[in-house]
């Protein structure tokens, strides 16, 4: 099995290298953007990228809108969303809109890993059977 690549998309540079070294020491392969923006072009240049784990607010783009656009031109990349600005309101339109799950910051690394295997897991069995 090919190692995931995870897009790591939020605002908060320290939060995005702290989480990016933690991760990377488990062996998974971490690419980071700081804007919804930026994540859309990560995207179109890297077709490989398989899971996104995407803040909701951020300047410009918020992450709801940014996952709109990701679901309309990428429907089989999968989207966790890890929030430290959570609303029942955003958490359920964020599930309407195709997220994989809905995290909350502080989020125990071990349960994120855990629901990006299972991404990872759902990714490759629509890649499975819809092949480009």
């Amino acid at each position: 099995m090919y190692p995931v690549k995870i897009l790591l998309v939020d605002d908060e540079i320290p939060f995005v290298k702290t989480l990016t070294k933690r991760l990377s020491r488990r062996e998974l392969n971490i690419i980071t953007a700081f804007s919804g923006q930026e994540a859309l072009a990560q995207l179109k240049k890297d077709p490989d990228i398989e899971i996104i784990v995407l803040d909701i607010k951020m300047p410009g783009m918020n992450g709801l809108r940014t996952l709109e656009e990701i679901k309309r031109d990428y429907p089989l990349v999968e989207v966790i969303i890890l929030t430290g600005h959570s609303t029942v309101d955003s958490a359920i339109r964020g599930m309407r809109l195709g997220a994989f799950d809905y995290l909350v910051k502080p989020c125990d690394i071990d349960q994120l890993i855990s629901r990006m295997q299972e991404a990872t897991e759902k990714k490759r069995r629509l890649d499975e059977k819809w092949p480009d």
